[in-house]
């Protein structure tokens, strides 16, 4: 093995993999002299491998700022703290007591929770997990819908859905069955930004986006009237609502403002930050730089002297974005009562992105913690030929080390606050990266690994601190030991309709599903029912000469659904979708899944998906409405006999 494999393999970066054929692929070397430079380890010479090579050995034999361990086994200490004998460790209420170390092991802590250990002249933070996640409600087959929230409609014309037609939802499916609600991410995006709209490409991941937010649910006006068309006008709808909001907080009467005020203080520095790099986004969006990384040097960190001034000389600006988070969190907070008091036993399923956008909030103002100068994405396979690159940056496995993981932290506890169950995007990212040299293609990338064991931990320990149930995105090419690592820590696969099938492309039985899974007839990502059967992505793809367009190739992929959905009834042609619709609800419904999703579109029978993955603005994406509410909706006879039949079937 050559110096620079060596130096590859001590930094986590896989120099061969598996493809989803089951292909070995081998990195090109100068891809990974390139990935390891952004990593902080030169590689472009003899002597740069050597002295690379040093510091990770060096990284590697420092007293790691987090231990994490299972609670009731021993834990085994660092190497670096072989010659301890005796150590302090305190727990979260600031009880403080001694423990012997024997042959490098700490006893067991029985209790999971969070300790600071004084070990010698070192301190660390002691992570102890319990055994598994807090589990979905045990007892019974739940079912719930996915919403993306933007596309919902109110009783008023508002431009677009917002949490306010989140908990009308929720009271709507919890009359009708339902046990829980998945929504889009509500991740903080850009303030004012009508061209920024993507829930999967946000600014931060530890902030809302509370341009979802409604002043109805805190007691404050509803919001105006607004032009409500079929597809999202971002630019416009965006804009309008920060005047709008500017105004709400300019007339904030006394007694919300005495309950913001509160909760600004319950917040900590985290939110000022935010609030600040929202402050300086808008004035300098106005000069035309729309990534921080671009701002003059002076404010490219949050602690500089000249970021500083701007924050004094704007403590207005700031205040009301601090005002803008309220909303947001405080609608969230509401839309989850609304669901557990109408009797969901889950209520909200929050979505965790994969990544941020490298010139948000979440990237400036936590430079120590993420990657710089690589983007996240995923390599070749049969969806997507030359690979993918998201634009998105994501966790430093080296930077979470040495910060005590504390940003992995703050943006678990952040997304679960107000939900049931939180669903992990891209899920492996737990484990590995497939992460891509600026410039480069997503082909000229490598797979980076994470510390996954302390990962596992911290999200078991995060799950019963919030009471709330993990979902995990495990679409795609699966590490090796990814999903029984993922199932003995009680957390839940995804099985989607389209992906479950078996040998020579037939569909699998419902009785095949596994049994701690959540099922679901399709994604965001993916065709709806009506829109596969009569091959309405197929003909995007002829509309964007992308991908397939093989319409022989989906008349034998009908077929085998229908032998699996069809319950030996006659085969619908392709523009007879409805039957289609029910019976792959049926089919999804009637697997011994801990919960099966219905996406509304599949509910409603529409042909047309949220997003079509790989496009930009050539499909509309993330903008499409729902053609009536909800409330109508489930008055239509179709609609209503269908959420009747998964009833039926889920409670088998």
């Amino acid at each position: 093995m050559s110096a620079l494999h060596e130096l590859a393999d001590e930094a986590g970066l896989a120099r061969c993999w598996t493809d989803a054929d089951g292909r070995a692929q081998t990195v090109a070397d100068e891809a990974l002299a390139a990935i390891l430079k952004a990593l902080g380890y030169d590689a472009a010479t003899e002597p740069a491998i050597a002295e690379s090579r040093r510091l990770v050995q060096e990284q590697t034999r420092r007293f790691p700022a987090l231990i994490s361990a299972d609670a009731g086994h021993p834990i085994r200490l660092p190497a670096v703290a072989a010659e301890l004998t005796d150590i302090e460790a305190v727990a979260e209420d600031g009880r403080a007591f001694a423990m012997k170390v024997r042959d490098g092991m700490l006893p067991p802590f029985p209790q999971a929770g969070y300790y600071r250990l004084k070990l010698g002249h070192s301190e660390c933070l002691l992570a102890v997990a319990p055994p598994a996640c807090v589990p979905l409600p045990e007892g019974k087959r739940a079912w719930g819908a996915a919403v993306q929230i933007p596309a919902l409609r109110g009783k008023a014309a508002k431009g677009f859905g917002d949490l306010g037609d989140v908990a009308d939802a929720a009271r709507l499916l919890a009359h009708a069955g339902a046990d829980a609600i998945a929504i889009s991410p509500v991740h903080a995006l850009y303030p004012g930004d009508g061209g920024r709209f993507s829930p999967y490409s946000p600014s931060s991941r530890r902030f809302v986006n509370g341009f979802l937010g409604n002043p109805a649910l805190l007691g404050l006006s509803p919001l105006p009237e607004a032009a409500d068309p079929a597809l999202i006008d971002w630019v416009v709808a965006i804009p309008d609502r920060l005047v709008y909001l500017r105004a709400l907080f300019d007339a904030l009467p006394p007694d919300a403002s005495r309950a913001l005020e509160a909760w600004v203080n319950s917040q900590g520095d985290a939110l000022h930050c935010h609030a600040l790099f929202d402050a300086l986004y808008l004035h300098h969006r106005r000069q035309g730089l729309h990534d921080w990384r671009h701002w003059p040097e002076a404010f490219r960190t949050p602690h500089s002297p000249a970021v500083s001034d701007f924050a004094a000389s704007h403590v207005r600006e700031i205040a009301f974005h601090r005002f803008v988070q309220w909303l947001g969190d405080r609608s969230m907070e509401a839309a989850q009562k609304e669901a557990l008091d109408a009797g969901m036993s889950i209520g909200l399923i929050a979505d965790l992105a994969v990544g941020i956008d490298p010139g948000g909030s979440d990237a400036w103002a936590m430079q120590n913690a993420l990657l710089s100068g690589l983007s996240v994405g995923a390599p070749p396979d049969p969806l997507g030929p030359e690979g993918q690159n998201w634009g998105l940056t994501g966790f430093s496995p080296q930077g979470l080390k040495q910060t005590a993981f504390a940003a992995f932290i703050s943006t678990l506890r952040a997304n679960l606050r107000h939900a049931g169950a939180l669903r992990i995007d891209h899920s492996f990212g737990l484990k590995r990266l497939w992460v891509v040299p600026e410039g480069a293609s997503a082909s000229e990338g490598a797979y980076l690994a994470y510390p996954f064991d302390d990962m596992l931990r911290l999200v078991a320990l995060e799950s019963h601190r919030a009471e709330a149930a993990i979902i995990a995105e495990d679409l795609g090419t699966v590490p090796e030991g990814f999903r029984e690592a993922i199932s003995a820590r009680g957390i839940y696969g995804m099985r989607v309709l389209w992906f479950e099938r078996e040998e020579g492309g037939r569909f699998c039985p419902a009785a095949s599903y596994d049994v701690n899974s959540v099922t679901m007839t399709g994604t965001h990502d993916t065709a709806t029912i009506a829109g596969w059967w009569k091959g309405r992505d197929l003909e995007w793809n002829r509309i964007l000469s992308r991908g397939n367009a093989d319409e022989r190739a989906r008349d034998v992929e009908r077929t085998a659904l229908w032998d699996a959905i069809g319950d030996r009834a006659a085969q619908p042609d392709p523009q007879q979708t409805e039957p289609a619709v029910d019976a792959a609800l049926r089919h999804v419904a009637s697997t011994p899944a801990a919960l099966a999703i219905f996406p509304l579109e599949d509910l409603a029978g529409l042909d047309e998906q949220p997003n079509l993955p790989g496009t930009v603005d050539e499909h509309p994406n993330w903008r499409r409405r729902m053609p009536v509410t909800l409330d109508m909706m489930m008055q239509q006879p179709a609609v209503n006999a269908r959420v009747r039949a998964i009833r039926k079937a889920r409670c088998r």
